[in-house]
Order: structure tokens, then sequence, then C-alpha cells
């Protein structure tokens, strides 16, 4: 008898790939952080939550909105609790106890989130939670609550029609700039245990349906299975973290070979392994910089990442022969 003990998501297809070349944006919760991240780590041109973490899709929308728009986060924006100023337009990452270090933060990322916009046509967007908080003065819908006390906010869970209908703009405007724009949504598999687990389950399901109704509205929204590969493939907690909610590495690193194998095509799979190998190499950390064996070794990387350097020249190494030649020694 062969047994099968588990529930293989299959590998999916899409219309478009993901290269070098491409601009990309990465949008949403904690786990657009983890893909993010290897995007960058790779080279991609990758611009990555630049108002931090954000979980529900009003504030996405909201956040696409202003990479859009041309106004600056102003003092007025800004607002002081428990010796940290804060916005509740974005994540707790910006927060600082000088107010001008703060919004000088956040216009920085903003400046630099909207110069690469022209470019971006990949944009991969990941929703966390369709519950929202909504601070009871100002009647908007914050990023973060920052810790205030829970009477300063009514929280509401969308319904699937008012995640579509907050996104459907700011994504039909995306693509009007750019024929070539594409869209990659996921949903978090990490579970929002503090709304219960039944609720978090109705909060998943709601932004599932929504995902559905934009990839049927636009041709251009493609939905990747973020959440079932965790929650239906891997489904044992030996994948997650000490905290028994967040994916672990092994996870993330499953969770990238799947997407890896959906939007990237062989020459760019190609370059990934070169940078892997250049990236492991690097990492080596020597008891004894000094050895002939060692400085032979970090010659040969040099050599290889000059090779990357003219076979690709649009891939930033920068850090990388930093690295390297930190470590050799010049009268070798």
């Amino acid at each position: 008898m062969n047994a099968v003990f588990r529930t293989v998501v299959p590998p999916m297809s899409y219309s478009f790939a993901i290269a070098h070349q491409d601009g990309l944006l990465s949008l949403g919760s904690c786990f657009t952080e983890h893909i993010g991240v290897r995007l960058s780590d790779f080279k991609f041109m990758n611009t990555l939550n630049p108002f931090g973490i954000i979980y529900n899709p009003i504030s996405l929308a909201n956040s696409l909105e202003y990479l859009a728009g041309e106004s600056l986060f102003e003092h007025a924006d800004l607002f002081d609790y428990q010796g940290l100023w804060h916005s509740f337009v974005h994540h707790g990452r910006f927060s600082h106890p000088d107010r001008a270090q703060a919004l000088e933060g956040m216009n920085a990322a903003l400046h630099t989130a909207r110069a690469a916009l022209p470019s971006v046509n990949r944009l991969l967007l990941t929703l966390g939670t369709a519950h929202v908080f909504v601070h009871r003065e100002s009647g908007q819908v914050v990023a973060n609550c920052h810790k205030l006390p829970g009477s300063f906010f009514e929280r509401r869970r969308l319904s699937p029609e008012a995640i579509v209908a907050a996104l459907v703009t700011p994504l039909q405007q995306l693509k009007s700039k750019n024929a070539d724009f594409q869209v990659i949504i996921t949903i978090s598999p990490v579970r929002h245990l503090r709304d219960g687990h039944i609720e978090n389950q109705r909060s998943k399901a709601a932004l599932l349906l929504a995902a559905d109704q934009l990839c049927q509205t636009f041709d251009f929204v493609h939905y990747f299975p973020a959440y079932e590969l965790v929650l239906d493939d891997l489904r044992d907690y030996r994948f997650y973290a000490s905290d028994m909610i967040h994916p672990d590495t092994v996870a993330v690193d499953y969770i990238w070979r799947y997407f890896s194998q959906a939007f990237f095509k062989e020459p760019t799979q190609h370059i990934l392994r070169e940078l892997d190998a250049l990236q492991r190499a690097c990492a080596h950390r020597p008891f004894h910089v000094q050895t002939s064996e060692h400085q032979a070794f970090v010659h040969r990387q040099l050599h290889a990442l000059e090779q990357l350097r003219t076979n690709f020249p649009w891939l930033n190494l920068d850090a990388e022969q930093a690295l390297l030649e930190k470590q050799l020694n010049r009268s070798f």
C-alpha cells in the first residue's frame, strides 16, 4: 500500500515571470517581510514595506495612495505616547523619541519608495487580517495601535466586499501607469490568535474571498497559495517557531522554493544559484584569515564576483565585495 501522509499543494504556473530587471514593491504583513527580504538578498530591485509591516487591507490601500500622491508627513501627523513619537500610518519601527527624527525617517522611506514607483511592475501584496481598528476621535483606520488603550479604538471585521472596494482603485491606478504591472496577492499564514481561534478563521475567510474576487475582477491580479502551503501542505507544528504561530525558517524556505519555481525562469534561477554560492562563501568565518588557504579562497570568490558583475551588470554586489576585501591580505 502506498500511503500518502501529506496533502501537497500542486505547483502553480503564471502568465508572467519575475526577473532581476523587474521593479518590485512588497507590502503587507510579516510574511511579506520573509519573502521580501529573500528578494532583496538575491539582488532583486525590491522596495520592501516603506511604511513598515501592515496587516489590514484598508491601511494597505492607504499606503498605495500615499505612494501615488505628492504630500509628505508633517509634525501634525505624529503623536506622543510613552516617550515615543508615532504615526497611525506606520509600523512601530518608525517610532522615535525625537519627533524630528521620526518624521525624517518616515519621509525618507516615502521618498525612496516614490522614486522607485515608476519602475514597479510587480506588486507582492500580503493581507494579514480582515480586522481593523478605527480611532474613535479621528475616525481613521490605523495601521498600528502603538499600544494605546483599547478604549481609544473601535474594532471591526471587514467584509470581503469592503476589502475589494478598498483595493480596487489603487490597483487600477498602478495598472494604468504600467501595462506590464502584475499583482501577486497572498494571505498570510500567520494566525492572529489574539482574536480567538474562531474569529481568526472568519477573518482569514474574508481575506480569501476578497482575494478571489480581485483575481476574478482583474486579469493582472494573481493568487499565490502561501496560506495553503503552511496550513494544508505542511500543517505540522515542527514547521512553526516557538510561539506556535509564525512559520519557522524551514517553512519559509519551503515557500520560497515554491515561489521560485512559480515565478523565476531558468536564467533567473541560474543567477540565484550563483548568488547563493557567493553569499555562502561571504558568510564563511575562518579562525585564521591570514592563512594562505583562506587568502586563496578569498581571491577565488572575488574572481567569481567579478564574473557575476561582468555577466549581470545590473547586480549590486558592493556589500559582498567589501566583505571579501576586508579579509584580503594585500601582501598575499
